[in-house]
């Protein structure tokens, strides 16, 4: 019985002219991809010792394409539709509807362009609206877009300590245009990695193997967590009025010159791969996290007032959120050096 797609047959290698072992192909399968006898298959050899094989025709250059028809979806669902249809890789998203797009439809679709890369609108009328993709998943570094990342977070965490300390709100006033661009960086590394599961093109083109996608993945979504703690305390520390004066050299934002070293130390080991540096730096952040939690138990025991004691704490639980997630971001990085000491027979 032929098989069709997510099946699985047996079939054995024959021997061909003494020299050469040969496999038959379903033929469901090359009816599928438009092939003839003497057409050209290109056969990869994965590390995990499978064969994978594709038309010749790269199936990154092919364009794929998504219809969401907004009057099947819930009220609110576009969105969510939409970033999902982009993290799966697709090159174009056709969006219509029965009626006239209404200005709030326009708007959803304006907000998406703005969170995602590489996408812009081809063509719209009153029903219809065609979004393209304009970058190819695999012309982007996924280290120089977690680099990035990176930057933008240690930024505004340094600049979070220098308003504390006295300094102006301006710094950062941008806090948010801040965590949307680390949002949209994170989305785009998604969309990179659910592109490599299905072509072989772009994994060759990214140098990485699968496995080292996905991790880059989760590493992506550790510093966006980060990204959403420090953006709470920078809006945490513009909107109260009357900062409480903190010291630097005592907890909670004594911890804070700590997770940038230890954050600092991480990412370069993103290269580097030093099991000892990744180590120490998570015991670090472990200490700092325990220290956190005895101050943040002990705030509420003595006689201040209510309003710096609860910005004191909500500081010190960000801060504590921030160490955590750093140690789950030195976790994978162990994680991605296991994996890389693998020895296959």
């Amino acid at each position: 019985m032929p098989i069709g797609p997510g099946e699985h047959d047996v079939r054995r290698l024959q021997l061909t002219g003494g020299a050469t072992f040969t496999l038959s192909l379903p033929k469901p399968w090359v009816i599928a991809n438009n092939l003839s006898a003497r057409d050209s298959i290109r056969v990869d050899w994965r590390t995990s010792g499978e064969l994978m094989l594709s038309p010749l025709d790269d199936a990154a250059e092919r364009r794929t394409e998504v219809t969401i028809q907004i009057d099947r979806l819930p009220e609110g669902a576009l969105y969510d539709h939409l970033m999902g249809a982009y993290i799966s890789g697709v090159q174009e998203i056709l969006v219509l509807s029965e009626s006239p797009l209404g200005r709030k439809t326009r708007g959803v679709i304006r907000r998406f362009l703005r969170s995602t890369r590489g996408f812009e609108i081809g063509d719209q009328d009153d029903v219809s609206a065609r979004l393209i993709s304009l970058l190819n998943a695999g012309e982007l570094s996924l280290n120089a877009s977690l680099n990035r990342m990176y930057l933008l977070l240690s930024s505004l965490v340094r600049d979070i300590l220098e308003v504390l300390r006295g300094g102006d709100g301006e710094m950062i006033s941008d806090h948010e245009e801040r965590e949307r661009e680390v949002d949209g960086l994170q989305y785009l590394i998604e969309r990179q990695v659910g592109s490599m599961l299905s072509s072989s093109q772009i994994v060759k083109s990214l140098g990485l193997s699968r496995k080292q996608g996905v991790e880059h993945a989760n590493l992506a979504r550790s510093l966006e967590r980060m990204m959403d703690h420090a953006n709470q305390m920078a809006k945490l520390t513009l909107e109260t009025e009357s900062n409480p004066k903190l010291s630097l050299e005592e907890m909670p934002l004594s911890v804070l010159p700590i997770w940038l070293d230890s954050i600092k130390t991480l990412m370069i080991n993103l290269r580097e791969r030093d099991a000892h540096q990744i180590e120490a730096a998570r015991n670090s952040l472990k200490a700092a996290q325990l220290e956190l939690e005895k101050h943040e138990e002990g705030l509420w025991s003595g006689k201040r007032k209510a309003a710096p004691l609860l910005f004191e704490d909500r500081i010190s639980e960000s801060t504590r959120r921030l160490c955590a997630y750093a140690r789950d971001f030195g976790e994978i990085l162990l994680n991605m050096l296991a994996y890389d000491s693998i020895r296959r027979y």
